[in-house]
């Protein structure tokens, strides 16, 4: 949107999503129920179904037959925290309110004790319990273009951020004078190193290669990142949400440094001696965000993810997609009493 400020983009996004969820809530929900049907119905004979089921298993790892039924009627879902409940509230009104369901809100970092829904968990690990979907996509899941080539970005690495874990302590402490890099933080309580000012997705995007670190959980800016014409730099990542970071390649999606950021000029350095491979790197990153942009494919890989919860946790039969969803060796599911 030329001549119009990032400022007044981002308050009409904001209008525009909240409205959204509030016109859905206003829509019966037996409407959803027939697109329920309907779509289900299409998707059995779609060529599009294994491809589906592949990333569905990997967000829902869930056997059946082995949990309690889940504590909270979907109708009863708690609606302070509003983004997280917008996000869930979208797909769960295709199925009866009687069902239940677990669900964690915020960051989380930890595998709960009982199947749920939530929007981030450890990679590495047992972590079948953690039920991802995308939730929180106002903030995780906002990009931006990115218009400058990469021959005309500036050849240094870029970062803004929070002082809210060691990994960023140390890219601050250590590469806050680099002439390699436009390092910088945006915290008061870290007196270490002065802060400096904030810069834009867009500002970040003149320079070739932009730094991702994990905040709370994963990192906010990693999805516009990828996205960009930027290379990404960063620590192997330790927890995933809906982009599935535990399926990215490093030094294939992006480009992998230590914890302590020890080896971040050297990583630059070779970076620059061969701007082909800096800009395969790319290429393959938008190659990977370009399979989050299918927005029909979203729906419904979300819809067979919470279809699977369900199945698993005993509250629908059988369908025509429970064999794609568990293998032979998982028990038969059992149906709990959902009233």
């Amino acid at each position: 949107m030329h001549g119009i400020s990032e400022e007044v983009v981002a308050a009409v996004r904001r209008l525009n999503y909240y409205a959204t969820g509030v016109v859905r809530e206003l829509v019966p929900r037996s409407l959803f129920r027939f697109e329920h049907d309907a779509i289900f119905r299409e998707l059995e004979d779609t060529g599009a179904l294994p491809a589906l089921l592949e990333r569905v298993n990997y967000y829902n790892g869930l056997v059946p037959g082995r949990h309690a039924l889940p504590s909270t009627r979907i109708d009863s879902i708690d609606r302070s925290r509003s983004r997280y409940f917008i996000d869930l509230a979208e797909h769960l009104r295709f199925f009866p309110a009687h069902l239940r369901i677990d669900s964690l809100f915020g960051d989380i970092t930890h595998v709960p004790p009982v199947p749920s829904v939530l929007k981030s968990r450890p990679i590495d690990g047992d972590n079948a319990n953690s039920v991802l979907l995308n939730l929180d996509k106002f903030r995780h899941f906002r990009l931006f273009d990115d218009p400058v080539p990469f021959s005309k970005k500036t050849p240094r690495a870029v970062w803004r951020g929070s002082m809210n874990n060691p990994l960023r302590a140390n890219l601050v402490s250590g590469h806050a004078n680099s002439p390699f890099c436009d390092v910088g933080h945006v915290s008061r309580n870290f007196t270490e190193v002065p802060p400096r000012d904030v810069l834009s997705p867009v500002q970040q995007f003149q320079y070739r290669y932009i730094i991702s670190v994990e905040g709370c959980d994963v990192a906010t800016n990693l999805k516009w990142v990828m996205a960009s014409g930027s290379v990404c730099i960063m620590p192997r990542p330790r927890f995933e949400t809906w982009f599935m970071e535990g399926r990215l390649i490093p030094d294939h999606h992006y480009v992998e440094v230590r914890d302590d950021f020890s080896d971040l000029e050297e990583k630059i350095e070779a970076l620059e001696a061969d701007p082909m491979r800096a800009r395969e790197i790319v290429a393959n990153a938008n190659r990977h965000i370009g399979m989050f942009l299918q927005r029909r494919n979203e729906k419904l890989t979300s819809l067979l993810v919470l279809q699977k919860y369900f199945e698993a946790t005993g509250q629908l039969p059988p369908s025509a997609f429970t064999e794609g969803f568990f293998s032979v060796a998982d028990a038969e599911p059992r149906m709990l009493m959902t009233a």
